[in-house]
């Protein structure tokens, strides 16, 4: 299946985009999803339907998100009507559309949803782009963006409980990674998953506890 116009709409929809949402995100979760599922079922094809699904939930995953996008609504309908004229089938649609309009970090505080196989593989890549060197570095463009500050002892790490506060309470970058990235690895649904989620997540660890070294020299 070709997944030329999937790539084309992603890289219009995503344009300009600067907090570690853009293309590249997109594109990395959607060879993550596909590279774990392959490792995870050997039998399996590259080129089968199994792995366009992950791909395309991969790539288009960021552009119904809130953070990044000002009508999501309008932009369902779109991918709604592109992705059968690309190949998919009805089934299949629904799967990619249930996946990236339930899959984000916010919208499984309260209630955890069960996706399909398929979008597990692609939920699991986006929340391991969270972590490891490239989470660290998304983690501070995000944070630059929006002006939090990169640390404040004053302004303590919470626990996290539903999606308005998730959004709206004062954070700073380093209280980013103990509220939320932290917590991914245990979260993790495929197996290849968690081994490439704990393997970031120590490195991660590292850097964290440097930074509280630098930080109180």
């Amino acid at each position: 299946m070709d997944l030329t116009r999937i790539v084309d709409f992603v890289q219009k929809q995503l344009e300009g985009e600067k907090t570690g949402h853009d293309f590249y995100h997109g594109q990395r979760v959607a060879h993550l999803a596909s590279k774990m599922y392959l490792k995870d079922h050997p039998d399996a094809h590259e080129n089968s339907r199994v792995v366009a699904i992950i791909k395309t939930g991969g790539y288009l995953h960021d552009t119904i998100d809130e953070k990044v996008c000002a009508d999501p609504a309008a932009v369902v309908a779109k991918i709604k009507k592109l992705l059968p004229e690309v190949g998919f089938e009805e089934l299949e649609v629904k799967d990619i559309l249930f996946t990236i309009q339930h899959m984000s970090f916010s919208q499984n505080i309260e209630h955890h949803y069960e996706l399909p196989l398929t979008g597990q593989y692609v939920q699991d890549a986006d929340r391991i782009e969270s972590l490891g060197a490239i989470g660290i570095a998304r983690a501070f463009t995000y944070g630059g963006k929006h002006g939090n500050e990169i640390y404040d002892p004053k302004i303590k790490a919470q626990k996290l409980v539903n999606h308005d506060q998730y959004r709206k309470h004062t954070e700073t970058t380093i209280n980013h990674f103990h509220e939320k990235l932290f917590t991914l690895e245990k979260l993790m649904n495929t197996e290849s998953g968690k081994v490439e989620a704990h393997r970031r997540t120590d490195y991660m660890r590292y850097f964290v506890d440097e930074f509280m070294d630098e930080w109180n020299v």
